[in-house]
């Protein structure tokens, strides 16, 4: 009996000679599906069966969590210390991070800790060079940096490696729900015109991961590997600057085409060693993050201007109430905001109300 490796080699090489048309994308797309289930599998076999071996436990802390991420000796070391007061060792060779070491950088009032990891190459993802264990650290990131310099612009094999690792880099998860149920068949709704799939393939691909029975909701044209991602369910979703180190070493015109040779990247230029552009890439960080500052005002009190209460874009009251205390979202009667986010000063609202960039806040709560 063909073991579950035998299977995924079977299914590759299926995928692999099948020339891609109209006339065979519906049995790719559930090859493709089968592939993942498959994968899924063994990944979760792996995790029940981990014993020893180096692993990377970090503590996250601050706001958010970056992680460099990068080939051996691009200078990740050099920059965490210069923009952190973590110290990490330094050398002109490789492999010279062998843990993962954290910094602290505060920035605008936030504290983010950024993750210095050993550096990966080709073929991390499959377990060279302790690729897993250091990409277990970039999935539980708020943001990624990959990091090259001007000599070794590879940032493709970079995003490979993490793409095969069920990281999505720069990507928002498909806009497809699907509700499992014990009978009653498949049924596909689709919001939207679907040009890149069809519901016929989408059923066939949902039955071909296990799925017999529900309801599969699709609110965009997505294409058969955004369905096997929504499929999967353990992809995550980061977005990433690129971070071109060492530009003190070339001059202009190199500069500006290996600039060009990244385009599509977000890119950062910087020079580490020299102190060169990380103001500018430490406001990137900032912008990448998605950060907003609320001024909280206890009642009859001035707002604290100082130091304000750093959260994310999008964060409703209540998400502030957690942020401060698990206690408070108990005991809340109401808010008080001003700002962008007010209709007018001082507007009464409730744990749903979606604050901005500089409000400010009181928090009333019940006593007792």
């Amino acid at each position: 009996m063909a073991t579950i490796e035998d299977q995924i080699r079977s299914v590759e090489e299926e995928i692999g000679r099948t020339q891609y048309n109209k006339h065979t994308q519906h049995h790719i797309g559930k090859l493709k599906a089968k592939l993942a289930r498959l994968r899924d599998e063994v990944e979760k076999r792996q995790a029940k069966g981990k014993g020893g071996g180096v692993q990377y436990a970090v503590r996250k802390s601050g706001n958010a969590t970056i992680g460099l991420v990068g080939f051996p000796s691009t200078g990740k070391s050099t920059l965490l210390n210069a923009i952190t007061a973590a110290s990490s060792e330094v050398g002109a060779y490789d492999f010279t991070t062998l843990e993962v070491i954290p910094g602290l950088l505060e920035y605008k009032g936030a504290k983010i800790q950024i993750l210095d990891m050993p550096g990966i190459i080709r073929g991390a993802s499959k377990g060279r060079g302790r690729g897993r264990e250091v990409i277990s650290v970039a999935r539980v990131c708020d943001l990624v940096l990959l990091m090259v310099d001007v000599f070794e612009t590879n940032v493709p094999v970079l995003a490979d490696e993490l793409y095969s690792a069920a990281i999505r880099l720069n990507a928002r998860p498909p806009d497809v729900n699907v509700k499992k149920r014990t009978r009653g068949g498949l049924t596909i709704n689709a919001t939207v015109p679907l040009k890149k799939i069809s519901k016929e393939m989408i059923s066939d691909m949902v039955r071909e991961f296990g799925h017999l029975s529900g309801d599969v909701v699709v609110r965009q044209d997505l294409t058969q590997d955004e369905l096997v991602d929504v499929l999967a369910g353990n992809r995550v979703y980061i977005p990433a600057i690129v971070v071109l180190n060492k530009i003190d070493l070339v001059g202009g015109d190199y500069l500006r085409e290996v600039e060009k040779r990244l385009e599509g990247w977000r890119v950062v230029p910087i020079s580490a060693e020299k102190r060169e552009g990380l103001e500018r890439l430490k406001d990137e960080i900032y912008k990448g993050l998605r950060f907003i500052r609320i001024y909280l005002k206890p009642q009859g009190k001035d707002a604290d201007l100082v130091e304000p209460l750093i959260v994310k874009s999008g964060s409703t009251v209540g998400m502030v109430c957690d942020s401060i205390h698990r206690d408070i979202r108990q005991k809340f009667r109401f808010a008080n905001v001003w700002g962008r986010s007010a209709t007018h000063p001082g507007q009464r609202v409730g744990l749903e109300h979606v604050l901005e960039d500089e409000d400010i806040l009181t928090l009333v709560s019940r006593h007792g």
